[in-house]
């Protein structure tokens, strides 16, 4: 019997041999997806305390009154996130000049932390993480 009629033949080992050229591949997606479920969080809690620090912001009667609650109550609440640094966290309160009529609760965090960020992934989103909520005064 020749060589390789004997090495057509065997196929031990072969699962060990297709799980090396796989297993790569499949913990890279793997672990991707976990990373990509951190950033999402992440920034689904960023947009969480826009809207919601734009509420609390519509108590206030001038510009610097509402950006003065809306920086205390993001202070006050950003323990209950989880993946939030509350100290790379920046929040702009701004009227919009166009309507003067509604303001605009800016909150911008640095994502640079997340573990996604480690990853030899595909395609990587922005580090800079900005959600705003716009609210109107006055009602109707």
């Amino acid at each position: 019997m020749s060589l390789i009629s004997r090495m057509r033949g065997d196929t031990e080992g072969a699962a060990a041999l297709e799980f090396a050229i796989v297993a790569p591949l499949f913990f890279m997606t793997l672990f991707t997806m976990i990373g990509y479920g951190i950033y999402l969080s992440a920034t689904h809690a960023i947009q969480q305390l826009a809207a919601d620090a734009a509420r609390t912001a519509v108590a206030g009667l001038s510009e610097t009154e509402r950006k003065s609650l809306a920086q205390s109550f993001i202070q006050s609440s950003t323990l209950n996130y989880a993946f939030i640094n509350r100290a790379k966290l920046t929040v702009n309160v701004a009227d919009d000049v166009q309507n003067l009529n509604q303001f605009t609760v800016t909150v911008t965090y640095d994502s640079s932390e997340l573990p996604i960020w480690k990853l030899f992934s595909f395609a990587l989103p922005d580090e800079e993480i900005k959600r705003y909520a716009t609210i109107r005064l006055g009602g109707i």
